[in-house]
C-alpha cells in the first residue's frame, strides 16, 4: 500500500513535466516565427528581373556577296550569325583602313573626251615659223646659181625666190600638222595612262579589303574565297 501512495504522486509529477516542455517548446517556435516574419530582410520586396536585351538587328545585306566573294561557315555558325559576322568583318576593316568598298571603279574617259583633249592640244602645239622667208632665201640663192649660168643671174634669183617661198611654206605647213598630230596623240595617251593607273590604284585597295575581310572572317571560323 506505500508502494501504491508513492507511485500516483511519481506520475502527476511526470505528466506536469511534460506539459510543461511541450509549451515552452510551443512557445520557442512561434516567437521565432514571429522573429523571422518581423525580419527586414522579410519585409523586403523581391528584386525584380533583370531586363532582357534587345536581338540585335539582322545586317540588310550580306557583305561577302556586296564583295563578290564566298563565304561557309566552318563550325555550324547559323546563317543569321554568319551575316553578323560579315557585317561586323566589314565595318572593322573599313574603319581599319579606310577604304570604302562602295566606291565606284573609276571608269575611262570617252571618246568624246579623248577628242575634245586632242583637240585642245593640237591648238597649243607649237608652230614653225618663217619658213616661206627661209624658202625663199635658199630658192634665190639657188635660182641666182643657175641663172648665172645661162646670163641672167637676177631672173634667176628671182624665180628661185618664187619657187623657195612656195616650198618652204609648204615644208612648214607640212611641220606644223606633224607638231599637231602628235601633241593630239600624246594627249589621249596620257588620258588613258591616268585612266588606267587610277583603275590600278582602285583594285590595290579593293584587294587590300578583301585580305582584311578574309584575315577577319577566318579568325571567326569561316573559309571565305
Amino acid at each position: 500500500m506505500k508502494s501504491a501512495k508513492f507511485q500516483v504522486p511519481t506520475i502527476l509529477l511526470l505528466l506536469l513535466l511534460s506539459t510543461a516542455c511541450k509549451k515552452s517548446s510551443s512557445d520557442s517556435a512561434g516567437g521565432a516565427s514571429n522573429t523571422a516574419a518581423n525580419s527586414p530582410a522579410a519585409s523586403q520586396p523581391a528584386p525584380a528581373p533583370a531586363p532582357v536585351a534587345p536581338a540585335t538587328p539582322l545586317p540588310p545585306f550580306s557583305a561577302a556577296q556586296k564583295l563578290g566573294m564566298f563565304a561557309y561557315a566552318k563550325n555550324n555558325q547559323s546563317g543569321d550569325q554568319q551575316l553578323r559576322d560579315e557585317y561586323d568583318c566589314y565595318n572593322s576593316v573599313q574603319q581599319q583602313t579606310g577604304i570604302d568598298p562602295e566606291a565606284r571603279a573609276p571608269s575611262g574617259p570617252s571618246s568624246a573626251q579623248v577628242q575634245a583633249a586632242e583637240q585642245q592640244a593640237a591648238a597649243n602645239a607649237p608652230e614653225a615659223q618663217g619658213g616661206r622667208a627661209r624658202g625663199a632665201a635658199r630658192g634665190a640663192l639657188g635660182g641666182a646659181a643657175l641663172g648665172a649660168i645661162t646670163g641672167n643671174a637676177g631672173r634667176g634669183a628671182a624665180v628661185g625666190a618664187t619657187v623657195g617661198t612656195v616650198r618652204g611654206g609648204r615644208n612648214q605647213r607640212a611641220a606644223n600638222e606633224q607638231s599637231k598630230e602628235q601633241a593630239a596623240q600624246s594627249a589621249g595617251a596620257q588620258m588613258q595612262q591616268q585612266a588606267s593607273q587610277a583603275k590600278a590604284a582602285y583594285n590595290k585597295q579593293m584587294d587590300t579589303f578583301k585580305r582584311g575581310f578574309s584575315a577577319c572572317m577566318d579568325a571567326r571560323g569561316y573559309s571565305v574565297k
